[in-house]
């Protein structure tokens, strides 16, 4: 076991090596055949660079889970290459390079929280089963560390897949719907040590359907659709490039019609929407139109800055 360990350890990246981590080109992933045909990944192209913090995001069946499940050299692709730090992902995932925390894939019932690590653990060698106390801790499962997995919820599941990922002190973590199951108190848990983790120089990309995640803790986000890359920028970049914030009021009695048109006809305001006596738009410079709309009578006036949420629903609508 030890020999096995220490071949394995040789193979990480050094810290003099490239800044590259992940190195995706002309990606594709199809399913079936003929008519039938899924196009799951069809021709992705994508960078990271180490420590980058990366927020993989878009609607189910967009890929976020094919694409993942290459990096982590779980299935192959039809065609295109995949590389982490210049090595096969499956080579890099049992060098411990590379760990993933999955949607997907069982536990043994039968074996209690601990056991279960130490098993995983015992597969690195002793340095890991080292870390087995401190994963733990981190992991927040010292307290149900005896509790056999057949009597942990999914949320402790949840944590428990965390930590087997952190056995291996990964260079990269690859997490699908990491908090998937969590409540509240778990989640800020697991993101306060992903944020330390991050600080600390390691890779990590997340895919998530809890856009306020990928909103605060995210540094970039990359968005898919249909199997393509429909978006990628730092996340503030992201939420900038709607154009202006969103404003929204009351019309004044009269006038209203009038005070429509005027912003349909003001350069900077976009997607005027009028629904009954409230009018909401987009708008380049707020503040203008803010004193517009209270100049002409307007009350209840809102001003609402862009949210990831809405970046992506403008990116992935058909």
């Amino acid at each position: 076991m030890s020999t096995q360990a220490n071949s394995v350890t040789s193979t990480k990246p050094p810290v003099s090596a490239s800044d590259q981590a992940v190195a995706i080109e002309g990606l594709h992933k199809h399913f079936g055949l003929g008519e039938r045909t899924v196009k799951a990944v069809n021709g992705l192209d994508l960078s990271i660079r180490r420590g980058e913090v990366v927020a993989l995001l878009g609607p189910n069946g967009a890929g976020k889970t094919t694409t993942l499940d290459m990096l982590l050299g779980l299935t192959e692709p039809s065609n295109g290459t995949v590389s982490v730090y210049g090595q096969r992902p499956a080579r890099a995932a049992k060098a411990g390079v590379i760990a993933g925390v999955l949607q997907t894939g069982g536990l043994l019932s039968d074996l209690s929280v601990r056991e279960t690590v130490e098993v995983i653990a015992s597969l690195h060698g002793r340095e890991a089963l080292s870390r087995v106390p401190e994963v733990l801790a981190r992991s927040d499962l010292t307290t149900i560390a005896r509790r056999r997995i057949a009597k942990c919820s999914g949320g402790e599941q949840q944590r428990v897949k965390f930590a087997l990922a952190l056995v291996a002190d990964p260079d990269i973590l690859v997490l699908d719907e990491p908090t998937a199951g969590m409540d509240v108190t778990a989640r800020r848990h697991f993101w306060n040590v992903m944020r330390s983790d991050a600080d600390a120089g390691r890779t990590i990309i997340f895919a998530t359907h809890y856009l306020e995640e990928a909103e605060q803790f995210a540094r970039r986000t990359v968005v898919m659709h249909r199997g393509q890359i429909v978006a990628d920028a730092p996340t503030a970049q992201l939420r900038a490039n709607l154009g202006g914030r969103t404003l929204a009021a009351n019309l004044p009695a009269t006038g209203g019609e009038a005070l429509v048109q005027q912003l349909n006809d003001t350069d900077g305001v976009t997607d005027v929407v009028v629904d009954g006596d409230r009018v909401s738009l987009r708008s380049a410079d707020s503040d203008a139109t803010a004193s517009a709309l209270l100049d002409a009578g307007a009350r209840d006036l809102e001003i609402a800055a862009p949210t990831l949420e809405t970046a992506f629903t403008a990116l992935t609508e058909d």
